[in-house]
């Protein structure tokens, strides 16, 4: 059976880390950088990138659309 692995494109410029991503994400990927952006946030990052399955909760609940979820199968 293939298993399915994701990873996140996220603009860290647009994020205003709010942390509606990192309480939805299921498997605890997600968290805020120690930098901030241009805007002086501290923006969203993958903490767990091995545990992403790719489910995009994040990307949907984004209210700013910042992410982008890609999935990749592996055998």
């Amino acid at each position: 059976m293939a298993k399915i692995k994701g990873t996140l494109v996220i603009d860290t410029e647009r994020c205003k880390g709010c942390e509606v991503c990192v309480a939805s994400c299921p498997c605890g990927v997600l968290g805020l950088a120690e930098e901030v952006n241009g805007k002086g946030y501290h923006f969203a990052t993958m903490v767990n990138a091995d545990d992403c399955t790719g489910c995009a909760s994040c990307a949907i609940i984004c209210p700013d659309t910042c992410i982008t979820v890609y999935r990749q199968k592996f055998e």
